[in-house]
């Protein structure tokens, strides 16, 4: 096949921000958040400009090191070849470092904009074909990101959950064969009325740091009670939220995590002795707490010095590409 052909008119990229984990779901649930990142991508003759606004614009590369850069050009090989120039300009709400899904939201723009700037780059012999399920968009993802999580929540919107599959059903791969894991998320719909707040601190963490504060094993009763909390988590979300404050109970991660980010550890559970459903949004340090929709305001005022408290709304679209206005 002759290499791809592409637009000569720039494409705008709108990527949601995402929370990962929620409590008890741990490397499984994610959240897309009415928060945004907008990436504008256009082919050039030559070279590679990249041009960024807002959250990173002082520290962020801006070479072929960039995240988004290194996903529009995994994406670009997956779809037969490589453009001659690129232009790139990120206007990034998403603060950096903080639990809400940057990287995903980089990575998932990289490769919905590499797609969009392909002339048929949804149909390219079934590559990042997204006709159907996105499949092949969360694999390669997921293959830059490292797990699955916020990249489903950023590409599929709503509330995700994902997982892999080895295609064995649990029953193994046949001796020899090594085994090919496939990334698979479903989406579901948050139900009405349900108002995420974010309480942002002012200082990062990086999520290897708070990985590298898990234990190797967990007690088995800490296993079985967060189990329980994640599958009532489903049902709580999507058509029960009075039992968010229950569902959002975990034992497997968030306490190990709690020396690396004690204030946010003492804010979790000050909401939640009010009764505010809250967790650690993905590795942390951003609080999420889940508010009905009167009380949200309230709730955001809560934190108090030391917080950019913001509610915010649930996205239910995911990664998508805008008219350039």
């Amino acid at each position: 096949m002759a290499g791809p052909a592409f637009r000569a008119a720039p494409v705008r990229v709108r990527v949601p921000a995402t929370s990962a984990n929620l409590g008890p779901g741990f490397d499984t649930f994610g959240l897309a958040l009415g928060l945004y990142d907008d990436v504008v991508v256009r082919v050039a003759e030559s070279g590679l400009h990249v041009d960024i606004a807002g959250e990173g614009a002082d520290n962020l590369p801006r070479d072929e090191s960039h995240l988004l850069v290194r996903a529009m050009r995994s994406a670009f090989e997956a779809l037969g070849g490589q453009p001659r120039g690129l232009e790139v300009v990120c206007a990034n709400r998403i603060p950096h470092g903080r639990g809400l899904g940057s990287s995903a939201a980089a990575i998932c723009a990289g490769i919905i904009a590499a797609r969009a700037v392909t002339i048929g780059g949804a149909e390219r012999s079934g590559a990042l074909d997204t006709a159907h399920d996105r499949t092949a968009l969360l694999e390669l993802a997921t293959e830059l990101e490292g797990h699955p999580d916020n990249v489903a929540a950023c590409l599929l919107g709503g509330f995700t959950l994902a997982w892999t599959d080895d295609g064995t059903g649990g029953a193994g791969t046949a001796p020899g064969a090594a085994p090919v894991a496939a990334v698979r998320a479903i989406r579901l719909e948050p139900a009405e009325g349900v108002v995420p707040v974010v309480f942002v601190p002012g200082n990062p963490l990086s999520t290897a740091e708070a990985r590298g504060l898990l234990p190797r094993t967990v007690p088995h009763a800490d296993a079985a009670l967060t189990a329980a909390r994640a599958a009532l988590f489903v049902e709580a979300l999507t058509r029960r939220p009075e039992l968010l404050l229950t569902a959002t109970e975990d034992r497997l991660h968030q306490d190990y995590r709690a020396p690396a980010m004690p204030e946010s550890t003492e804010l979790v559970a000050r909401l939640r002795a009010d009764g505010v459903p809250a967790v650690i949004s993905g590795a942390g340090p951003t609080v999420l707490a889940f508010a009905e929709d009167g009380a949200a305001e309230k709730v955001a005022r809560s934190a108090g010095d030391g917080w950019a408290a913001n509610r915010l709304d649930l996205d239910r679209e995911g990664a998508s590409v805008k008219p350039l206005a």
